[in-house]
Order: structure tokens, then C-alpha cells, then sequence
């Protein structure tokens, strides 16, 4: 080989190794080098078969870069749990408000043979599986349509405080409860949407198990038992983790005893949303996984309803679907 071929051939390596890199990168976020028509790398050790043509480097490299600004076409890598309880007669709102309700209004076969169903519905901006937007308890906070989109889609870790809950309904989360989730998981990532599971949504649709009352009106306000956040916890994963929402499978942040509900204004202070009666999070892990939570996007609204998903990882992909911030 001539010293020239040499030099070339070192230098088709070095692009190599740096496509392989960022292969790696690709398929961490859903991408196939398949559908990219790429046979892979196969000199310098990389145990392939095919040299990359300098056209198909390119390509790579232009979609590699396009990573960071679109996502990946088709369905995500890894498995997707629904994170919120469907709407009915039977969903839970606040003991003062009237529920969901479903007006059925045209449904059938038309005189032209063909089928057509279209209804109304009416809801309170709180019940279900909602969001809290700032503004339901800070004046100059977001309201729904504000929200910025990269404190609802990210990476998200999941505390299990089931346990303690079990023992004391009206348990809210502390530091410590934190602090121990994070020994054994490590810490809470900037920039994480933070999930507590209380073990209640094994309640649903039950009032009077999942709200300590089935009663409704004012009065039954007093009567509500359920967990939720310390403020003081809230304080701290503001303060000391940075993180960008919070949710958790009971009907309010707050524990139901609350009275001045502390958590909601320490939150919404520092304009971090909070997602309220979501379902299914005995399916998640502690940590890996990423959620999608997208409410109607109501301009002007301090809530409404939310279609909240985890995508859990790809084990093959090695990562979750999208990147913590650094801390």
C-alpha cells in the first residue's frame, strides 16, 4: 500500500469511528441504520463487513445533526403506558364540582347509508387525569396554553412512596423519602419530571377509597384523606434538582387535609405544573423512562384535561427516549 492509500485509509477510519459514535447515538433515540441503506463500518477494528461510501457519511452525518431538532418517524422505541384514566360517568373531580359528562347528540346510519356519531361533553378544568397550570394558585404564573412544551415531554423518574402511604393516607412526601429514592437510584436528574406513586390509583374509580368521601359538596372538602407533596419537598426538588414537573396518582398535589395548599403555591410560584390523578404507575420503573403529558390547550385556563404517557426504554436502545438536562 503507498503511503498516499496509507494516509486515506487512515483517514476513512478516523470517519469511521466518529460515525460509529454517533450511530450509536441514533439508535439510542429509535433510529435504524437500515433505514438509513447504510451496511455499516468495516475496517479499523469496528467488526462490520462494508466501508461506508463517502456519499452515505454525509447522510449520516446530516441526519445525525437533524437529531437534535425532529424526532424519529414511526412508533418510539420501547413500550408505551397510558398514564391517564379515561373520561366517563364514573370519573373523580372535586367533591364540588358536577363531573364529566357526555350529551349524546347524533348516532346512527344517515339517510345517506352512512354511519355518523357526534356528542358534546362538559367538564371542569380539574378532574380526571389533568394538569394544574401555575395560575390555578399564582397569579402571574402560566396558564395551560403558556406552558412551555419541554416542561410536559422529557425524562422522568418515578419515588414510590406506597408503602408509607399504606400506613397513613394522608402521608405526604418528604425530603427523606427523596433522599432515600436516591440512594438507591442516584440522584434526580435537572430538568426531570418527577412522578409519586401513593399506591392510591388502585382505587379508581372508587370515590370513597381513592377520596377518604363519597360525599360531595363543600362540606365533604373536609372530609377528603388522600397523600401528596410536603411543601417543604416541593421547595427542595425546585431548589435543589431543578425539575420541570410533577405528578401523582391522587387527586391533588396537596395531601387531602390540606387547607392552604402549600404545595400547589410553592410549585406554581416557580412555575412548575403538576399532573393530578394519573393511572397506571405500578407499571413504571424508578428510573429511564420518559413521559409525553398533553393537556387541551386551553388559552386562559388553569387546567384541564391531560393524555399523559410513559415511554419506557428500548432495552436493546440502552437509553430513554429523550436526554436529562445536565445538572
Amino acid at each position: 500500500m503507498s503511503a498516499s492509500a496509507a494516509r486515506a485509509s487512515l483517514d476513512e477510519c478516523e470517519r469511521a469511528r466518529s460515525m460509529q459514535h454517533g450511530r450509536r447515538q441514533l439508535i439510542a433515540r429509535g433510529f435504524s441504520m437500515r433505514g438509513l441503506g447504510v451496511q455499516g463500518l468495516s475496517a479499523c477494528g469496528l467488526g462490520v463487513q462494508s466501508y461506508l461510501s463517502r456519499a452515505a457519511l454525509r447522510i449520516f452525518v446530516l441526519v445525525g445533526m437533524a437529531v437534535s431538532v425532529a424526532p424519529a418517524f414511526g412508533e418510539p422505541a420501547g413500550r408505551i403506558i397510558d398514564l391517564t384514566h379515561a373520561f366517563d360517568s364514573e370519573t373523580i373531580y372535586w367533591p364540588t364540582e358536577e363531573g364529566f359528562v357526555l350529551e349524546k347528540g347524533a348516532e346512527g346510519v344517515v339517510e345517506q347509508g352512512y354511519y355518523y356519531a357526534a356528542h358534546r361533553f362538559r367538564m371542569a378544568e380539574h378532574g380526571g387525569t389533568h394538569i394544574d397550570a401555575p395560575i390555578h394558585f399564582y397569579a402571574d404564573g402560566w396558564t395551560v396554553d403558556e406552558i412551555p412544551l419541554d416542561r410536559l415531554v422529557g425524562p422522568a423518574v418515578l419515588v414510590d412512596v406506597s408503602d408509607r402511604c399504606a400506613r397513613d393516607a394522608d402521608h405526604r412526601a418528604s425530603v427523606a423519602d427523596f433522599e432515600a429514592w436516591e440512594k438507591q437510584h442516584g440522584r434526580i436528574p435537572a430538568g426531570s419530571i418527577v412522578l409519586i406513586r401513593t399506591g392510591f390509583g388502585r382505587f379508581w374509580p372508587d370515590r370513597k377509597a381513592y377520596l377518604g368521601t363519597d360525599e360531595r359538596g363543600a362540606p365533604a372538602v373536609a372530609k377528603l384523606h388522600f397523600p401528596g407533596l410536603h411543601p417543604n419537598a416541593a421547595r427542595w426538588l425546585i431548589a435543589e434538582r431543578k425539575i420541570n414537573a410533577v405528578g401523582v396518582d391522587t387527586a391533588s398535589i396537596d395531601h387531602g387535609p390540606s387547607k392552604q395548599f402549600e404545595t400547589h403555591r410553592v410549585l406554581f410560584e416557580a412555575n412548575v405544573p403538576a399532573f393530578e390523578n394519573l393511572a397506571a404507575l405500578d407499571e413504571l420503573p424508578a428510573s429511564g423512562f420518559s413521559v409525553v403529558a398533553l393537556p387541551i390547550k386551553i388559552r386562559g385556563g388553569s387546567g384541564g384535561p391531560l393524555r399523559a404517557i410513559a415511554i419506557l426504554p428500548d432495552v436493546s436502545a440502552g437509553s430513554s427516549a429523550f436526554a436529562p438536562a445536565s445538572d
